[in-house]
């Protein structure tokens, strides 16, 4: 019988996964740039990962027949990822864990069998030998006899040792390294990636055994690969943070079974990924009293209120030409402030170089934090310094006016907890009475909040 298969090029987006038989400078399908790949695929041979995994017979299921009480959820030993997860993980699901190399992606993931010796695992490692994998446990510690270490990369393989196993958890370092036999393309192709994950999702739902993978990030920050990958998984965590400091968060990008833009924080230490419980240990001032440039501003990421110290260096334009620099902060909204500044308040600021750093390593996006960033870059410029127990919480309008921002009493309620005696919102904010040790400031506009932390300095 004559072979049938045929080897033909094809061009994939990495962004859609969208096939094309041959190159466009723009994706039809997604409208991206530059974004198609060449592939050599093979046709004429009918594979199907029917064959590979014990597929039942499913059949439509009435809706009304469904059961509605909540997923079996799996603890994790780990209250910060847990809580990222929407309360543990749900049996079945397909999890997605980004980040930059040495971010702690392996970290975290081998820290999870560890630590919870009740839960079968099977740790698959593309990357790593089983004795590099054994040297990095016997530094993070716990328990190592419900944790079973398989250093394969072909998914054919992988599966079939799943089901010998018979894990309660799975977890794959990386998806990218890992290839099927039913394609020839290489490892980490838009094919082999879309592949990959198509057969681990079937096998996730189909045995009810949570899967975690751990993925690659690009240049740009996204995860390496096709879009898709990102469709297809259940829940998406990304690591980021400096790989030179301590500190690394870990945020939910998106998540089927809990909240997204939820953020846990942690902490590297030598024996690994350390929870931290109240991220305003590491945001909160760490300086002198009266030292200038330095406002404290009460943030939200997701449901919880956490406090970052906002740094502001303002001086006279050495080469000309002023320079606008922000790290943590978005530049074009420091051009904004400065805008409003000038033109509402009367500050001349245009000769002057601007430099914003949020401290920790974080970066915020919450229109919240404006009212501090107004308050330390005033307080470099005139060199004055704000009193240690005052916060700010509010958003910064193009005409001056101070506009509320969203749980504006769970901020009032962090910032008395941890000992401010101050805070600083909108006028228009609704606010409960209830509020004990601390005095909140209500203003209204950018000349009213300039008069009343002006007054304070005479």
């Amino acid at each position: 019988m004559a072979n049938t298969t045929k080897h033909k090029t094809i061009w994939f987006c990495n962004a859609c996964g969208a096939e094309s038989p041959k190159w466009m400078g723009r994706c039809p399908a997604c409208g991206e740039w530059n974004s198609m790949v060449e592939e050599t695929v093979v046709t004429g041979k009918k594979t199907s990962i029917s064959n590979i995994l014990n597929s039942q017979n499913h059949k439509p299921t009435p809706l009304s027949s469904v059961d509605t009480q909540a997923e079996q959820r799996i603890s994790l030993g780990n209250g910060e990822l847990d809580r990222l997860l929407g309360g543990g993980l749900v049996e079945g699901s397909l999890v997605l864990i980004g980040g930059e190399p040495g971010i702690g992606k392996s970290t975290l993931s081998l820290q999870i069998p560890l630590h919870c010796p009740d839960i079968r695992t099977l740790y698959v490692s593309g990357e790593e030998s089983v004795r590099q994998v054994k040297l990095r446990a016997k530094r993070l510690g716990g328990n190592e006899d419900n944790c079973f270490i398989y250093s394969e990369t072909q998914m054919e393989n992988i599966l079939q040792q799943a089901r010998e196993v018979a894990p309660q958890l799975m977890i794959v370092d990386s998806v990218q390294t890992m290839y099927s036999q039913a394609l020839e393309s290489a490892a980490g192709s838009v094919s082999q990636i879309k592949e990959s994950a198509a057969m681990l999702l079937r096998f996730a739902k189909e045995s009810g055994i949570p899967v975690i993978l751990i993925g690659h990030i690009t240049k740009e920050g996204s995860i390496a690969g096709p879009k898709i990958l990102e469709h297809i998984v259940d829940v998406v965590f990304q690591f980021e943070g400096e790989n030179k400091g301590s500190y690394r968060l870990l945020r939910s990008i998106k998540n089927r079974f809990g909240s997204t833009n939820e953020l846990a924080v942690f902490e590297m230490t030598g024996s690994g990924l350390r929870e931290v419980s109240n991220p305003s240990e590491m945001l909160i001032p760490m300086h002198e009293e009266g030292m200038s440039g330095v406002a404290v501003s009460v943030t939200m990421d997701g449901t919880r209120a956490f406090l970052i110290e906002t740094q502001a260096l303002v001086s006279s334009a050495a080469y000309g030409t002023p320079q606008r620099s922000a790290t943590g902060f978005d530049g074009k909204r420091l051009n904004m402030l400065l805008a409003v500044l000038e033109k509402k308040a009367g500050f001349r600021l245009g000769a002057k170089d601007v430099f914003i750093n949020m401290a920790g390593g974080l970066r915020v996006n919450e229109p919240a934090c404006d009212l501090a960033v107004v308050c330390a870059v005033l307080s470099s410029n005139f060199d004055f310094s704000i009193p240690a127990d005052t916060c700010f919480a509010g958003e910064v309008g193009l005409s001056g006016e101070i506009r509320p921002v969203y749980q504006v009493d769970r901020r009032i309620t962090e910032a008395a907890r941890l000992g401010f005696k101050r805070i600083y919102v909108s006028s228009f904010s609704a606010i409960s009475e209830n509020h004990k040790g601390i005095k909140v400031v209500k203003i209204k506009d950018i000349p009213a909040l300039c008069r009343d932390l002006f007054a304070q300095q005479d």
